[in-house]
């Protein structure tokens, strides 16, 4: 574990690196938490909650048709132009939907989808980006795991964030200074100085010469549209599980401490990138992602065994050590599959696909948990598992055909 440190130290502090991954976490804060602030905000506002529900709805709406033109404006010129843009015109948005409108008028629903839309895409440029900067494949694949590490102290931190702003003041401010800060994270990403900055506006392709772009971008590949697939479907036992934790501990705890349960996932999922990422570079990304999904089945698996909140958050910590590793996995695959100039758009995709797949499982959740129980929801969650990883294997020769030449590292 120490090593693994040592190793995100020396990446995080070298020359052209320091900057954009720092910038990068500040920009990323309003991606963890903006919907559950929305809600808040309209029932301080003295909405109902199908009104808040609305609202926080069409916000991923804008964000889901917003993200993919974004990203294809940023792989085109560039990340610079996208990144202040919407740096500039998130803020406003959401302080105008806080201050300047009220539950159900036409004007907060319009500006919430304006605000999904304007959502500063750093997630993926600066995924993207680390697919470019001048690193070592090392390197690189400790970037993706600092990502994937990030991602789960994002997901546990942000909303205590929120909660402690929320406790010195109204909800309102809470969400004002989370999207100002999400806004001057992604100015700061934009301004922050790279090496061969025209290397973000079309390297050369790693496919060949004067391919004539596609309406689908990078879904117009088969392995691609089979990753992505794969990505959807892996994300719905997550969605299944964010139902079946409240309801189990709500019959076998207190509800209150709900959060600290589900907490307790993406801590043991953010231990395991720290403790076994290092031995996962060894081992070729298309053999080792079907793997770790089936490691990912059976970790969904333990908490059918739990029989009180205590159990239940022991068997997420275990179980859910992979899950991170299979974010890293995804994000190499994601970087090796495509043509370098639809990076940004890649990652995009790659993000919508587990929106959408966490979107089903949430879905389904609600429908299964009234009639089977939490434990009949767990088991749901294990078969969709098991599925993901079937379909992994099948698709491992597709992910070794396509992968590509990976970009060389150069000096910096």
């Amino acid at each position: 574990m120490i090593g693994m440190f040592r190793r995100f130290r020396r990446l995080l502090t070298r020359r052209h690196v320091a900057g954009p991954a720092w910038w990068s976490v500040v920009s990323r804060l309003p991606v963890y938490l903006m919907s559950l602030a929305t809600v808040l905000v309209v029932r301080e506002q003295g909405g109902s909650y199908a009104q808040a529900g609305l609202v926080s709805a069409l916000y991923t709406v804008g964000m889901a048709l917003g993200s993919p033109f974004l990203a294809r404006r940023a792989d085109r010129d560039g990340r610079r132009g996208v990144l202040l843009a919407t740096g500039l015109v998130y803020p406003p948005a959401l302080a105008v939907l806080v201050w300047g409108t009220g539950p159900g008028t036409p004007g907060q629903l319009v500006l919430a989808v304006v605000a999904g839309a304007a959502l500063p895409p750093a997630n993926p440029c600066m995924r993207s980006l680390w697919a470019r900067l001048p690193l070592h494949e090392e390197e690189r694949e400790t970037a993706y795991l600092w990502e994937a590490l990030i991602t789960e102290l994002l997901a546990i931190g942000a909303p205590l964030i929120l909660a402690v702003l929320m406790a010195t003041d109204s909800a309102g401010t809470a969400l004002t200074t989370i999207a100002a800060l999400g806004g001057t994270g992604a100015l700061g990403l934009a301004l922050t100085p790279l090496p061969g900055e025209a290397r973000e506006k079309g390297r050369t392709a790693r496919t060949e010469p004067g391919a004539p772009p596609s309406v689908l971008g990078p879904l117009r590949e088969p392995p691609i549209r089979a990753l992505t697939g794969v990505m959807v479907v892996a994300a719905v036992p997550i969605g299944l599980m964010t139902l079946a934790i409240p309801a189990f501990v709500d019959r076998h705890g207190t509800p209150g401490h709900t959060g600290v349960v589900c907490a307790c996932w993406g801590i043991g999922s953010a231990l395991g990138a720290v403790w076994l990422g290092r031995s996962q570079a060894e081992w070729p990304v298309h053999r080792r992602f079907p793997w770790l999904l089936l490691a990912y089945a059976a970790g969904t698996a333990l908490p059918l065994l739990a029989t009180s909140e205590c159990t239940l958050g022991l068997a997420l910590a275990v179980g859910g050590a992979p899950v991170a590793l299979i974010s890293v996995s995804e994000m190499v695959l994601v970087s090796t599959l495509n043509d370098s100039r639809l990076l940004t758009e890649a990652f995009t995709w790659a993000s919508l696909a587990t929106v959408a797949g966490q979107a089903v499982g949430q879905q389904l959740g609600g429908l299964l948990v009234e009639p089977l129980g939490p434990h009949g929801v767990f088991a749901a969650a294990v078969g969709a598992s098991l599925v993901t990883a079937l379909g992994a294997f099948a698709c491992r020769g597709l992910f070794a055909k396509g992968m590509l030449a990976p970009i060389p590292a150069t000096a910096g």
